[in-house]
Formats: structure tokens, sequence, C-alpha cells
């Protein structure tokens, strides 16, 4: 006799939803195993108090093996907990524009366009005065721009629109190019997480529904090539199995998703085997194919002081192009009400009066890998994602930092803008400012694609998530990412795993 019907290992985003539409079936017994704690910081609850969290024990505080591309080791914040990085995450909820997720239908992946995730976004969120036909009316979350936008950000966008960026209607949709107000996930002043949203009371009040916290996954149980379940541990205690009639579905994100496929002996041989792990079985992608947005920021002070709200620091952004011959937008420029100067290791003291106006290459072509450190469950691995490996992803971000300039030094921002402060006026040269995204560069926080989903040889998971080569056994979440979409990833791994439980409910029946 099974304990479960499915398993679903991490509670972040991914999870969350899963867990909350695989137990609406009342006969579906679902387990939802999480490494985090149940309760979160009361931080989480405040927008403008999130840079605080990528520190806190709600992140898993893991940094990157030295970058050749940058110099040092960069930090990479994931969410731990209930909600994941739903929990700890800047709120920004936006979709990549619709070329982006063609792109993984020119790459292999066939049925996951944009038009084949819309019905998935839509399900997801209530978006209110927008366009019925692309945004949710009656999701769990409830997405909006932050009223009233800073002031200073106003005048970003109409710096944007005086040196000719067009204005987007809905930045956020994925239809639009330009710039305008982000939706956030934010509702009455407060964050509202994955688990928030999804794990309502009534969810958790289930009675086919169990959520264990504190739960370190050690490893799938795969028998005679099929998942039969996990064993998990809690609080120290010896490893437990726990066995699954239905589904075993890997929630646990880029990092985490790869990291307990390699564990339980399901990857590129020879690296098992050189960590001392067991080969079950030799799937060469997993762990493959790591890649995330890099920013950086060019930064004013402010000669007059610049309010502080309660929404996210970053109320608009803009995605453009950098070349018009460009088959899609490949730049966001981020606008923050804050002056953030960076380090890898951080920002450089705490945040000055004034604004920044952050680039990010948005469509990467550099690759890297999660590998295991050791066969140990607990043992944090090893995280490589090139950063800038490929040159055009540096070129784009010099770009980048030339069209923030542009807007920083317009008109519209004269009575906001005072200095310069990064990179400053005295680097300007093409080899300097690539000096400087070097060397201050940070992560965006988007890690996908280590378990991507197609049909090539590094393919790790089908066209409907189940893993090559293993029965039972599915993953749903930003790792099945073929690349990058041209936003931040957040708004798109909900639609993964709304499609993902909508495919396991409909393969059930």
């Amino acid at each position: 006799m099974s304990d479960y019907d499915y398993v679903v290992v991490g509670a972040g985003t991914a999870g969350c939803v899963l867990a909350s539409r695989l137990s609406e079936d009342p006969a579906a017994r679902v387990l939802l195993l999480e490494a985090g704690a149940a309760e979160p910081l009361p931080e989480v609850a405040i927008p403008p108090a999130w840079p605080a969290l990528l520190t806190s024990s709600m992140s898993w505080g893991e940094v990157t093996v030295p970058q050749p591309g940058t110099g040092g080791p960069v930090p990479l914040p994931r969410g731990r907990g209930l909600g994941g990085s739903s929990a700890i995450n800047a709120m920004t909820f936006a979709r990549g524009h619709r070329t982006s997720y063609d792109a993984w239908v020119e790459a292999g992946a066939k049925g996951w366009g944009f038009d084949d995730l819309l019905p998935y976004f839509q399900r997801s969120e209530t978006a209110p005065g927008r366009d019925p036909q692309v945004r949710g009316t009656t999701g769990p979350l409830t997405v909006a721009p932050a009223t009233p936008v800073n002031p200073v950000i106003a005048a970003c966008l109409e710096a944007a629109a005086e040196i000719g960026h067009p204005r987007a209607s809905d930045v956020s949709g994925g239809l639009d190019e330009g710039f305008g107000a982000a939706d956030q996930n934010v509702v009455d002043g407060r964050r509202q997480s994955a688990a928030d949203a999804y794990l309502t009371p009534a969810v958790r009040e289930r009675p086919n529904l169990t959520i264990i916290t504190g739960a370190l996954v050690h490893r799938l149980l795969i028998e005679r090539g099929r998942c039969v379940g996990a064993e998990y541990s809690v609080a120290y205690a010896q490893p437990a199995p726990v066995r699954c009639a239905g589904e075993v579905v890997l929630a646990a994100g880029a990092i985490g998703s790869a990291q307990l496929l390699m564990l339980s002996g399901v990857g590129p041989k020879q690296h098992l085997r050189d960590v001392g792990v067991d080969v079950a079985l030799d799937l060469p992608g997993v762990g493959g194919n790591f890649h995330d947005h890099p920013t950086a920021a060019v930064a004013y002070s402010a000669h007059r002081t610049v309010p502080q709200g309660n929404s996210n620091h970053a109320d608009a952004f803009g995605l453009i192009r950098t070349d018009s011959a460009l088959d899609a937008p490949d730049l966001q420029l981020l606008f923050v009400d804050v002056a953030q100067v960076a380090e890898h290791g951080g920002y450089q003291g705490a945040p000055a009066n004034g604004f920044t106006i952050r680039p990010s290459v948005m469509l990467p072509r550099s690759r890297g890998t999660v590998r295991l450190a050791g066969p140990e469950a607990g043992t944090s691995p090893n995280l490589d994602p090139n950063y800038f490996e490929d040159d055009y992803d540096i070129r784009t971000m010099v770009t980048g930092l030339r069209l923030a300039r542009d807007i920083g030094r317009a008109k519209a921002l004269d009575s906001w803008r005072d200095a310069e402060l990064a990179p400053g006026p005295d680097l300007d040269d093409d080899a300097e400012l690539t000096t400087y995204l070097r060397t201050t560069m940070i992560s965006y926080c988007h890690p996908v694609g280590t378990c991507k989903l197609g049909t090539d040889d590094l393919a790790v998971v089908d066209l409907d998530l189940r893993v090559h080569g293993i029965e039972g056994l599915r993953v749903a979440d930003g790792s099945v990412m073929p690349s990058l979409p041209s936003a931040n990833t957040n708004a798109t791994v909900y639609a993964i795993a709304e499609r993902a439980a909508h495919l396991i409910r409909t393969a059930s029946h």
C-alpha cells in the first residue's frame, strides 16, 4: 500500500501550485515536502523589506563558484520555506515577450509557445482592468501596478518617452514592448507569495493534503525504471521513505531539482561516478544548460528626497530591442527608487537617496552547470552560471548601460538627478564599461534550464514534463525552461506549474 498518490518535492512557487491543484481532487492523496520552515519571517509581508530576505534564513545562502567572466563568486539567492523564492523575491510579476516562448517551440518544445501557455498564465492570475482576452480574471494571484507609481520612477518613464522609447499599455502581459508600470504581487500593501495565494487556509485543511516542512529530501526511490517515492528526513532524524502510487513531481527549482536527480543517480554518468553516486540512469542533460539574467547598475544621487512608499522599490521597467534589426526584444531596463551601487558580494552600504536604472540582457547565450559537490543531500552543489562566457552577453550589457545613461540624463529627470554615482561620468569607453560590468554585476536571481524541456539528446523532460527514461517522475519548475523568457521568471513558473497540474490530472483519469 502506497502512502500517497502524488508526492511534490519543494513548496516554492511551483510546488504550492501543484499541491493546491492536485488536491482539488478529494480522492487524490497529496504530500508536499519542503526543506524550509512553515512560518515566514515577519519581513516577508512588507514589500520594501525584501532585500534583507536574500541573506536571511529564508534563503539557501548559496554563491556560485568563481566566475571567469567576473573575477569572483556571485551570490545566488533562492527561497527556502513555504512559497520559496516567491516569498523573498522583489515581487515583479511579468510574462516574457511572446517571442521568447515561441523560441522554445523552434528549439523543439512543440506545444510550449506563448499561445499554448496563455490559458495557464490566465489561470494563475486576476489582473483587474486589463484585457480579459490576454489577462486572467479569476486566478488566485491578484496582480497590479503600484498605485501611485513612485514619482522618481514616473519621471524615469517620462525620460524614456522623451528620448523616443514607446510606452507599453501592459508591459507585464507578454505582447507589448516599451516602458510601463509593472505588475507586482502586492495586495493591500502586503506581499502575496505562492503560499499566500495557493495554500490558503481552506487548502491547508483539506484532509487529502499533507504538508511537511523542515523535510530534507535525500533521494528519489527508483525501482526497475520507475520512481516509487522519496526518502527524506526531518530535524536530522534518520531518513525515512515515503511511497507513491501515482507520480513524484520535482518542484525544487533549477538548482534543487537537478541536484536531487543527480543525488538519486539520474544524470551524467561520469560526473555521478566521480562524486560517488551509483548511476541509475545516464541522463547527460541533467544540471546542464544552467543560465541566469545578470544585471548591473547606472545609479544617480538625487538633490531632493525620493519618497519611499510600500511597493517593491521597482515600479516600472522597459523591454526593448538593442538593435531594430533584431527579431525580439533583448534588454530590460528596470527603474529603482534608491541609488544602488553594487559589487559581487552585495551592495556597498545602505542604498543612497537617488534612483537606479538597471540593464539586464534578457536572452543571454552563456551557459553553465549545476554539479554535485558530494553524494550527501545536505552538501551545497557547485553552481556555475558561467556569466559572460559568451561575448554577446557583455556587449548587450554595455549597450544597456549606455541606453540607461541616455534615460538618466534626459530633461525629464533634471528635477531629480544630482550626480552619477555608478559607473561614474569618467567611465565611458567600451573597455572601461566592460570592466565595470565584470566587477559589479549581480544575479537577477532568475536561474533556469537544468532539466530542460525538449526532444534532443540533452533534454531531461519530454513535452509532458516526464523525465526521460524514468516512469512516474516529472519536473515542473523553472529548471524545465529551455531558455530564459525575456522577463522576470516567476510568472512563467506559475504557468508551467498550472500546466503541469493539468497534465498530471488528465493522465490520471
